[in-house]
């Protein structure tokens, strides 16, 4: 069995297993999660200091932070499917 990986930006690449959602940074709960990440030393930052527009929560507590929309992430996983 191989795993799937998608590409979060920049060359980095995560497993399409290992996501649990993918959510936009504005609001209040993911600021939360980023914080908490960030203060517990499980933070990625991926988006190689632009803007982050995705936050990548993983099943293992790392978050992921991406420059990529959260539609073209997801976009991305759905096409390696076909």
């Amino acid at each position: 069995m191989s795993a799937k990986l998608v590409n979060v930006g920049f060359g980095n690449i995560v497993s399409t297993a290992r996501i649990v959602s993918i959510v936009s940074p504005e609001s209040a709960p993911s600021k939360r999660i980023v914080q908490d990440a960030r203060e517990r030393g499980r933070l990625i930052d991926a988006s190689h200091g632009r803007r982050t527009r995705a936050v990548i929560i993983m099943d293992s507590t790392h978050v992921v932070l991406s420059a990529l929309q959260p539609e073209t992430i997801a976009g991305r996983i759905s096409n390696d499917g076909e």
